[in-house]
């Protein structure tokens, strides 16, 4: 369980590719000892477990389901992603209820810049359109953030500049893909109604 608060990010530095099996090999300054292996890790959103650590540099094994719902499909060398180490008992929750499972990808449609913050438009799929609710979370390649309008594509969302700063999403362009996963409890309502 993470919440959605990206303080550190990383730089993809191999991806090694065989068979319908992936490893995605990240440097990072967050640290991380021995005993992090088999700790969840939520990369750009989508929940990953440390599989080794090299230096500075930590390697996390990638199924062909999660390549498939991701856009990990997509990631070349030198990308960065968004690193969060999963939440502790007592932690302090600042985001909402992240569980790094990722729902699907939706691409950006349009940035407007407005003062030092981003307004961003994302196109999704009609299919996934129920879970978007007006000033509800949602997670965007694991940053927890608020849908500020629904769009008939879509929606948009409100970056602050040091959201920008802290995460990937300074990188956003045009037509980029990102993951998405709505706000768990609104996909369990939504699936008992």
């Amino acid at each position: 369980m993470f919440n959605g608060i990206i303080k550190n990010t990383g730089k993809v530095k191999k991806i090694h590719k065989k068979d319908k099996n992936c490893l995605l090999e990240v440097s990072s300054k967050l640290s991380f000892k021995k005993n992090d292996i088999g700790s969840s890790i939520a990369c750009s959103g989508a929940c990953l477990t440390l599989d080794k650590i090299k230096k500075k540099n930590i390697i996390f094994y990638i199924s062909d389901e999660t390549i498939k719902r991701t856009n990990f499909k997509y990631l070349k060398i030198d990308d960065i992603v968004n690193l969060e180490k999963s939440m502790k008992f007592g932690e302090r929750i600042s985001g909402h209820f992240v569980q790094g499972h990722i729902d699907t990808t939706a691409m950006v449609e349009k940035i407007r810049k407005v003062g030092k913050s981003w307004v961003v438009s994302f196109s999704i799929s009609k299919r996934y359109k129920k879970y978007i609710i007006y000033k509800g979370s949602i997670t965007i390649n694991g940053v927890s953030l608020t849908i500020s309008k629904i769009i008939k594509k879509g929606f948009k969302i409100s970056v602050i500049p040091k959201t920008l700063k802290l995460t990937n999403l300074i990188n956003l362009k045009k037509k980029d893909v990102v993951n998405i996963e709505f706000d768990m409890v609104g996909k369990y309502l939504k699936n008992f109604s």
